[in-house]
């Protein structure tokens, strides 16, 4: 069987295969409170009807001033855990796993959705003013205010609050937002972080916000739901964070309880030359997958069968993160099975009169 559809296992659940779907935001909260909709139960449940290991939601915020947009998706109340059970049971009754990823925005939140607006969005009109772990604004958004000691010590529990609420939600596995110049993204880079506290300095303290939440996850959960962490794996800045740096954090992540590393680049300052072309993230997941003992994915312009086969078979790399090419095919990981001739046993049985036909 081609390695694409191997089932993989990570504490208490088991993935069908290795074609996960990686989170993103859909901006369909048209009530802006965070409370997911019929557009998530249908865009999610596609995925998982078209035959994907895992099905990750979209960056979810811990609380409303962590949400990127006002029509973002929230875990930080009961009416959305009880707007999320469906769903979540849905996915899991055709076969995929269900995970979520908790973000906080931190000094990138408070901006319109593509097509509602442009930039930062007005407190006039539903915005606020972001927090984070500096008061040095992104390059055109509103100035965030510095979170204090005591602040950043108190948002690790509603990151810890999150997961629980998101395993009474019904998601098989948890995974934290820490890339894309998000909050905790802006914790560990330097560029980010000229804290003096014990959240700011060494890399070690950079990291103690992520590896405090980790921990008092692991606690909060119990031993069998998975802790996934996406990454940036570099800031493509010489002063910002390396892949060597993300390598350290993550066995810091390891050692706390996180089980997983997804690898992504960039987001947290603009002006920086990302050589973007086919797969181009990949060779910093090889370089992650070869510096720890952990299993890792990779994502970025993986848009073909053969493609995400040859990368698993080549590397050390264990999954492979569909994004906008399972925004133009839900159904993706089926189409995979037929170019690499695997036999399947989750063909859903309304579709079987649409099947690929044999050559």
């Amino acid at each position: 069987m081609a390695k694409l559809f191997e089932p993989l296992s990570i504490r208490g659940v088991t993935a069908r295969n290795r074609i996960w779907i990686a989170p993103m935001c859909q901006y369909s909260c048209e009530k802006q409170d965070g409370v997911p909709t019929e557009w998530h139960m249908v865009h999610l449940g596609s995925r998982a009807i078209g035959g994907a290991g895992v099905v990750i939601c979209e960056a979810t915020a811990i609380r409303p001033d962590g949400r990127i947009s006002i029509w973002d998706t929230g875990i930080w109340n009961d009416e959305q855990v009880r707007a999320w059970q469906p769903i979540n049971r849905f996915i899991r009754e055709h076969g995929s796993l269900s995970a979520i990823q908790l973000a906080h925005a931190g000094r990138k939140a408070s901006i319109y959705r593509s097509w509602s607006g442009d930039g930062t969005m007005p407190e006039s009109e539903g915005g606020w003013q972001p927090v984070s772990s500096t008061d040095e604004a992104f390059p055109e958004y509103n100035t965030p205010r510095e979170l204090s000691t005591d602040e950043v010590k108190e948002m690790i529990q509603q990151w810890v609050d999150a997961a629980i609420r998101s395993v009474t939600a019904g998601f098989d596995i948890i995974e934290i937002h820490a890339a894309h110049g998000y909050l905790v993204h802006q914790f560990l880079s330097p560029i980010t972080n000229q804290r003096t506290d014990e959240f700011g300095g060494s890399a070690r303290n950079r990291a103690k916000f992520l590896t405090d939440m980790v921990a008092g996850m692991r606690k909060a959960i119990g031993e069998d739901v998975p802790i996934l962490i996406r990454f940036s794996a570099t800031d493509y800045h010489p002063d910002g964070f390396t892949v060597e740096d993300c390598a350290q954090v993550a066995k810091w992540c390891q050692e706390a309880g996180a089980d997983l590393f997804d690898i992504s680049s960039g987001g947290l300052i603009t002006g920086v030359k990302i050589p973007i072309g086919p797969g181009y993230q990949v060779p910093l997941s090889e370089q992650m997958a070869e510096s720890i003992d952990a299993p890792v994915s990779a994502v970025g312009l993986i848009t073909e069968a053969a493609q995400a086969e040859h990368i698993l078979q080549t590397t050390e790399i264990d999954v492979i993160m569909i994004a906008r090419a399972s925004l133009r095919d839900p159904y993706w990981p089926l189409r995979a099975a037929h170019e690499l001739d695997v036999e399947i046993g989750y063909w859903p049985e309304q579709y079987l009169r649409g099947k690929f036909p044999k050559a």
